[in-house]
């Protein structure tokens, strides 16, 4: 058990994970994900109370596993730049992403524009620890550093939303290049 995660819960995110990546979020019901899990259903109803929840929680640590974790602060604005880059990134080419993209695009929709998740919040505390530590270095402008890790999360979010609109002009690393220049403007000290 790692992280206070039972081997059981990580069996049944894993086979959401599975269901949802073959047949979609609206066609995965708890009965299917409990069946590919090799798992009663009245057992998925003790960590979950409906596949929504299980949802949720496979979004959740989805994403938080693709968050940097540990390792020294940026020790600079490229650094920083380059570690919110690559995680955006590593968001843009994830398969849920894509197949919530591609098959829920409503609920896809729901979790961007009206619902702030535990994944959300986890991302601002971290960026905004980070933004921290580079003011504090003097990389990074004043601010409050919530409220710019707010409006990361926000650049970042719509342009791993809107990738695909743009992959004609923006392909992979073109995409990494310009999404760094917009951070690096909009996070650099304003010179007067």
């Amino acid at each position: 058990m790692a992280d206070g995660v039972s081997d059981t819960e990580t069996a049944i995110l894993d086979a959401a994970l599975a269901e949802v990546l073959a047949h979609g979020i609206r066609r995965t019901t708890a009965s299917d994900i409990a069946r590919r899990g090799g798992i009663a259903r009245q057992t998925l109803y003790r960590y979950w109370p409906d596949a929504q929840a299980i949802f949720a929680a496979l979004v959740t640590r989805e994403l938080l596993a693709v968050l940097p974790s540990g390792g020294a602060d940026p020790a600079s604005l490229d650094d920083l730049v380059g570690v919110l880059t690559e995680t955006a990134d590593r968001v843009r080419r994830m398969p849920l992403v894509d197949r919530l993209r591609d098959t829920d695009p409503e609920l896809f929709a729901r979790y961007i524009l009206d619902r702030l998740g535990t994944s959300q919040r986890a991302i601002v505390a971290e960026t905004a620890r980070r933004l921290a530590s580079g003011q504090r270095e003097g990389f990074v402008r004043a601010g409050d550093p919530s409220q710019l890790a707010a409006m990361v999360l926000l650049i970042t979010q719509s342009a791993v939303q809107s990738a695909p609109l743009v992959a004609e002009w923006l392909p992979g690393e073109a995409w990494r290049t310009e999404l760094g220049a917009a951070l690096r403007g909009y996070l650099a000290p304003v010179s007067v």
